[in-house]
């Protein structure tokens, strides 16, 4: 289930639901199938990657990461087919059983436009890497991850909880996917050997170097962006309590420029740690104010 990448996955699900508890009483039921269908949709797309990189022939050629469930011959191709099989049943269950709970029905405009979205996540999920033509091969992956990491987990969390739509959401939701960008990033700049030849990404395309310093731009712009939705819309100290995680974003930034190949492997954990006590504490400040 690569349980390291969960706390990414719920990063901003979590920011969102905080944001959404500040003006609004949100059932404690809501909050659990939305965190839960979230995780869901982050195992799906685990699972949907190792079998299409393995496949594909990407895993098996000397990648630098960890080996995983086929590749270390825990799972036949057929028996992670069939987890896949279970973890769409379930990622269908819990986000209608979220729906429902949420809008009391599934048929008003609020809910159906929700089942869409949430189909929309389990195609992406699966198609990073698996199907015939796979965008995460086609250096596409940035795109979806900023929008189903950052935008739809932040605006998407906040609506499920509130009812309200809210633009404003889209800016931590902006700053959560530039993070979670980063997490990608990470992992293809150190994959790129491997990488090379089997898909293409934006460090092969960009080189290690301009790889990150691309890397550093999407920090910078999701610290920026959060601190700008911060002057603008809340009040007092307390809406800062995530300046507490930027050592640890300058200690990431520091491993990244120093260090290439296999040895970036702790960056990843670090940056997904981060950004998710960075967004608790965002929501839990907003919440204090």
């Amino acid at each position: 289930m690569r349980l390291r990448t969960l706390p990414l996955s719920t990063a901003g699900i979590v920011l969102g639901i905080l944001l959404a508890c500040k003006e609004h009483q949100v059932s404690w039921l809501v909050i659990l199938l939305t965190i839960l269908t979230t995780i869901s949709l982050q195992i799906l797309s685990n699972m949907s990657n190792e079998l299409g990189d393995w496949l594909s022939g990407v895993d098996g050629t000397g990648r630098e990461g960890p080996k995983y469930g086929i590749e270390g011959g825990g799972l036949t191709e057929d028996e992670m087919r069939s987890c896949i099989r279970i973890m769409v049943l379930a990622c269908c269950i819990l986000g209608l059983a979220m729906i429902r709970s949420s809008f009391g029905t599934i048929l008003r405009m609020e809910s159906e436009i929700l089942v869409v979205l949430g189909a929309a996540a389990i195609w992406a999920a699966m198609h990073y890497t698996l199907g015939n033509n796979p965008y995460g091969y086609r250096g596409l992956g940035d795109i979806s991850v900023f929008i189903f990491f950052g935008l739809v987990p932040v605006a998407g969390g906040h609506f499920v909880c509130s009812h309200i739509i809210d633009f404003r959401t889209l800016i931590p939701g902006a700053a959560i996917g530039l993070f979670s960008v980063g997490v990608l990033n990470v992992n293809n700049i150190r994959d790129m050997k491997s990488d090379a030849g089997t898909r293409i990404t934006v460090p092969l395309k960009l080189g290690e170097h301009k790889a990150k310093i691309y890397h550093t731009v999407l920090i910078a712009g999701g610290w920026t962006l959060m601190l700008l939705y911060t002057v603008i819309f809340t009040q007092g100290w307390l809406p800062y309590l995530y300046i507490i995680t930027l050592p640890l974003y300058i200690k990431h930034l520091s491993g990244v420029w120093n260090l290439s190949g296999r040895g970036l492997d702790p960056m990843l954990p670090m940056l997904v740690i981060s950004t998710f006590i960075f967004s608790l504490l965002a929501g839990a400040g907003y919440i204090l104010q």
